[in-house]
């Protein structure tokens, strides 16, 4: 089999501009494919979700709380990941990720002071706890927000 043979199977795809109620003769008249009688063979059929007057799902169920649409999803990381870098490195979000720390930024990254640091670093990240800043300026680091 070559890529210049595939092909969907056989029946999987079927043509949506089929020409509905144009004759019997088409094999898809009179009723054109809606059944007889009833709501949905008519024009004006319910909108989707309608229950028929019963109280539908969407509006039995309890709605609880709310999104911000302001709050930003923040990436917290300890201090004490912090030792895989050499001493005297200069410690960015970019090199974060290319250390394999962090997978995504989102909105931004936190440094938070659970551990302990054993090495002097220039850590550049866009937010620090307090005891964040304290560990990494006791050991002579530079705590840089971005």
């Amino acid at each position: 089999m070559n890529l210049s043979e595939l092909r969907p199977a056989d029946g999987s795809k079927q043509s949506d501009n089929f020409r509905r109620g144009r004759g019997h003769g088409s094999g898809n008249g009179k009723t054109a494919g809606k059944g007889h009688k009833g709501q949905k063979a008519r024009s004006g059929a319910p909108r989707i979700g309608f229950e028929g007057g019963q109280m539908p799902l969407y509006r039995r169920i309890p709605k609880r709380g709310f999104t911000n649409i302001n709050s930003k999803e923040i990436v917290a990381i300890n201090v004490n990941v912090l030792n895989r870098f050499d001493d005297g490195a200069v410690v960015t979000v970019e090199s974060l990720m290319e250390v394999g720390i962090i997978k995504n930024p989102k909105d931004g990254v936190k440094i938070l002071g659970n551990g302990e640091l054993t090495k002097k670093l220039d850590v550049k990240v866009n937010a620090f706890s307090a005891s964040a800043i304290e560990k990494i300026q006791a050991l002579g680091g530079n705590a840089e927000v971005v």
